[in-house]
């Protein structure tokens, strides 16, 4: 039985992991995705933000929600061409809408310690936000949401750092 050479190895995994690239490409999966197409349906629509209040990041006047969180999310919004449709509710309410299908996104004081880490997608955790002072503030989406996670992310990363 012959060897193969140590230094041959990287080369068949190489060869390997282009294979599988080039089947995904083929089959025209892209990474990530959106099982509900949540990035689809809310770019150049109607992006449904739950806000739970939060002294510093989001407050309530006249039953509209405002507040650095409101703002960036706003922000996020006009990134992706989409309005913003505000529900104000308890983060229970909210993650309960986000399970049904009723929310794209979740804001307010989460941070990465949420116990609602099994029941919503959450964002990397975000210290620079206005009025979070320090904390690392987190956003939750609908589970299995990746591509508009991910969307969201990179708008994040650029607006207030990772």
């Amino acid at each position: 039985m012959r060897r193969r050479s140590p230094r041959l190895r990287p080369r068949i995994a190489l060869a390997a992991s282009a294979a599988l690239m080039l089947s995904l490409v083929g089959c025209g999966a892209t990474i990530p995705t959106d099982p509900e197409g949540t990035l689809d349906r809310v770019r150049g629509g109607d992006l449904r933000v739950g806000v739970s209040m939060d002294p510093g990041l989001a407050s309530e006047v006249g039953g509209v929600p405002e507040g650095p969180l409101v703002d960036l999310v706003d922000d996020f919004a006009e990134s992706i061409d989409a309005d913003t449709d505000w529900t104000i509710a308890g983060e229970e309410t909210l993650v309960g809408l986000l399970e049904s299908g009723d929310l794209d996104l979740a804001v307010g004081g989460f941070s990465e310690s949420t116990p609602w880490i099994d029941r919503a997608g959450i964002s990397r955790g975000y210290t620079r936000i206005d009025g979070a002072d320090g904390r690392s503030i987190v956003m939750l989406v609908p589970l299995g949401e990746n591509a508009f996670l991910s969307e969201l992310e990179i708008f994040l990363d650029e607006e207030v750092g990772g």
